[in-house]
């Protein structure tokens, strides 16, 4: 009998146990280029796994295309895109993340992910501007446009940031984008020329935004060229917080 109570006693504590160590999500992030790769990915794997190790929730990294099948997303709670570019997925796991999204899920692009899947009309709505050109590396100041969004307490009202500045396409891919952050256009050298395609700024300059999506949500930052933004706690943070808003819906007070 004792030893009845006692194995019931154990499944109980073992149930509670694993309750109590269950992590909040679970995130998969896709690092696959067609075209430019960045130094900084491996720097960019390392930071979100401190994140994932520092706030509780699961992550799975890979670059095989594959991954995007109903049944690997079905228990994945958001999808981060780190410097991907180009053509990454084929048709069929298009509409697979398309059902993802609609689904009710999350999705984060960093930096170049606005580089990536031009001739997906979906995903530049997801994502919400598209990559045009940029200029030479180099500090400017950021404003803080919205501090009602997780991670952005973080940040002063204006602060100085060093690294790859991109100007978007004029196209409006979305509407309704919440901004975060935007670029002084004064603080620094827009000027741009690739060949016949040239760029001088955009006069009103976001750089990072979020908004709701085909019933899924989106997060995207321009930041995060430079490997060494990958160990820098304000831009840790601003990640944690898109992540975080992308994979739960939480964050925002209403």
């Amino acid at each position: 009998m004792n030893i009845i109570k006692t194995s019931v006693t154990l499944g109980i504590c073992m149930l509670f146990g694993l309750q109590a160590y269950s992590q909040q999500f679970k995130a998969f992030l896709f690092t696959k280029t067609d075209g430019f790769h960045h130094e900084s990915i491996n720097a960019g794997v390392d930071g979100i796994r401190k994140l994932a190790d520092r706030h509780n929730f699961e992550l799975i990294w890979n670059e095989d295309e594959r991954r995007f099948n109903d049944k690997f997303l079905e228990d994945i709670d958001v999808v981060i895109f780190l410097n991907t570019t180009e053509d990454i997925l084929n048709d069929e796991q298009q509409a697979v993340f398309e059902k993802f999204i609609q689904s009710g899920k999350g999705f984060v692009g960093i930096h170049s992910a606005s580089d990536t899947e031009y001739d997906w009309p979906w995903y530049n709505a997801l994502v919400g501007k598209m990559f045009k050109i940029h200029p030479a590396q180099q500090t400017a100041m950021l404003d803080v446009q919205d501090y009602n969004f997780p991670g952005m307490e973080a940040f002063p009202k204006r602060f100085m940031w060093t690294d790859e500045w991109y100007e978007f396409k004029e196209e409006e891919y979305a509407k309704d984008l919440k901004v975060l952050l935007t670029i002084d256009e004064t603080s620094y050298k827009p000027y741009a020329k690739w060949g016949d395609k040239v760029g001088n700024g955009m006069g009103y300059h976001p750089i990072a935004w979020y908004h709701d999506y085909d019933g899924g949500r989106a997060f995207y930052t321009g930041l995060g060229h430079i490997e060494a933004v990958y160990a820098e706690p304000w831009f840790l943070q601003h990640l944690y917080g898109g992540i975080y808003w992308a994979a739960t819906g939480k964050g925002i007070k209403e």
